[in-house]
C-alpha cells in the first residue's frame, strides 16, 4: 500500500469507523470498548479525525481504533478499513516516482463477461443465501473465477453511461476471509449498474442502494437501481453525475438507507444534490434492502 492509498484510509470520518466497528455515537461521544465504561467517556475529534478516552487514556485515529477493538496488526487493520467501505487498494507494488502506474486494462477483462460462468460457490452465495433473480445475475454479467490458492471470486463488472467496462470488482467467496474486496490494476469502480438508465421509463423512479448487493436485491424485487460503492466513500464526481442525470433526465430517485448512521448519513449527502430524493423506511428488524428482500422472499414462500 502506497502513500496516497494509506491517507484515504486515515481520512475516513472516525465517527463512520467507529459506528461500522458496533460503537453508538451520540454528541461524538461513546462508551469505551477498552475498560469497564458506564459513562461515555470516550470523544471523537472530527478535525483532527482522532479519538480519546480520558479514563483509560487510549488515542489514536482511523486504523488504531480498528487494531485496538478488533485486536487485529496493522496490516489486518487496513484491510478491513478498506474492506468495509469499498476503498480500492491497487494490486500492484509502489512504483518509482518517474513510473506512471498502469491504466485499467479493459480489454483483458471483457472476454470474461461475455459468456460469464458461475462456480457452485457463486451459485449458492446468488442463489441460495442471496435469492437473486437469475436474469438480475445474467443483466449484471456476474461470473467468477478461482486464484492459484484455490480461493474463489465473484467477479463484479462496473460500466459507464455508455456501456463501456470501467472496473472490476472481485469479492471474496470465503465467509469471513480477507481481503474481502479485490481489485485490479487502475479500476474505476464509483456508481453500479448506470446502464440500467436505458431502460428507464418516464417518471419510473430509480432506487440509489448502498453497494452492490443491496442493487441486486433492488434489482430482484422489480425496480430500477443503481449502487453507491460506500456510504463513508461519496466521490465529488458521483455527485456531480447524479446531479447531472437528475438535470438532464428528470429521474426521480428513492432510496431505502440502511438502518445505521453511516447509512441515513449517505442518504443526507445525496440529498444535498438530489433534493427530490425520497427517503423510505426498512422495518426495525432489517439492516438494510437485502436482508429486507430476504425476509420478504421468506414470508412469500
Amino acid at each position: 500500500m502506497d502513500r496516497i492509498q494509506l491517507q484515504k484510509l486515515r481520512d475516513l470520518p472516525i465517527e463512520g469507523v467507529a459506528e461500522r466497528l458496533g460503537l453508538r455515537v451520540t454528541r461524538h461521544k461513546s462508551l469505551c470498548p477498552f475498560h469497564d465504561d458506564r459513562h461515555p467517556s470516550l470523544s471523537f475529534h472530527r478535525q483532527s479525525n482522532s479519538f480519546h478516552c480520558f479514563v483509560c487514556g487510549a488515542k489514536g485515529g482511523n486504523i488504531d481504533l480498528v487494531m485496538r477493538h478488533l485486536h487485529k496488526d496493522f496490516k489486518e487493520a487496513c484491510r478491513w478499513l478498506a474492506d468495509e467501505n469499498n476503498i480500492i487498494l491497487e494490486e500492484w507494488k509502489q512504483l518509482p516516482a518517474r513510473q506512471q502506474p498502469r491504466p485499467f486494462e479493459a480489454q483483458s477483462f471483457e472476454r470474461f463477461f461475455k459468456n460469464p460462468r458461475l462456480s457452485p460457490e457463486a451459485e449458492r452465495f446468488l442463489y441460495g443465501e442471496r435469492k437473486i433473480d437469475p436474469r438480475v445475475v445474467r443483466w449484471c454479467r456476474l461470473t467468477s473465477w478461482r486464484d492459484s490458492r484455490g480461493t474463489e471470486w465473484l467477479q463484479i463488472p462496473f460500466y459507464d453511461l455508455s456501456g463501456r467496462l470501467t472496473g472490476v470488482q472481485n469479492r471474496n467467496l470465503t465467509p469471513c476471509a480477507l481481503p474481502r474486496f479485490k481489485f485490479p490494476y487502475g479500476s474505476q469502480c464509483t456508481i453500479y449498474n448506470l446502464p440500467v438508465l436505458s431502460l428507464l421509463s418516464e417518471g419510473q423512479p430509480l432506487f440509489i442502494t448502498e453497494g452492490c448487493s443491496d442493487c441486486w436485491a433492488m434489482l430482484s424485487a422489480g425496480h430500477k437501481a443503481i449502487a453507491i460503492p460506500s456510504a463513508t466513500l461519496l466521490q465529488p464526481k458521483d455527485k456531480a453525475l447524479l446531479q447531472q442525470l437528475s438535470r438532464e433526465k428528470r429521474i426521480r430517485f428513492g432510496m431505502f438507507p440502511d438502518r445505521d448512521a453511516p447509512g441515513e448519513r449517505l442518504f443526507l449527502q445525496l440529498k444535498e444534490v438530489l433534493p427530490n430524493l425520497v427517503h423510505y423506511q426498512l422495518p426495525p428488524d432489517c439492516k438494510d434492502f437485502a436482508d429486507y428482500y430476504l425476509q420478504s422472499r421468506s414470508s412469500v414462500s
